[in-house]
């Protein structure tokens, strides 16, 4: 390893991430979080980008929202 470093040659690179996030703030149940870490647990995956992967997922084969509510 060097004792310096000549940085004065480098050239500006653009960030290839930047914009293709968006931060956001969402409220989701406990069952959800919980199921998510567990799965990050098995896979190694962090759990928010689970959830990222599951709903991009969704996104990409258009999956549309079926909900049956049960009659008490």
């Amino acid at each position: 390893m060097k004792k310096e470093y000549d940085f004065s040659t480098l050239k500006e690179v653009k960030n290839p991430y930047l914009g293709k996030k968006k931060a956001i703030g969402i409220n989701l149940s406990p069952e959800v979080i919980d199921y998510f870490k567990r799965m990050a647990e098995q896979t190694g995956i962090p759990y928010q980008k689970l959830i990222d992967l599951y709903l991009l997922d969704c996104v990409k084969k258009r999956r549309k929202v079926a909900i049956k509510w049960e009659t008490v």
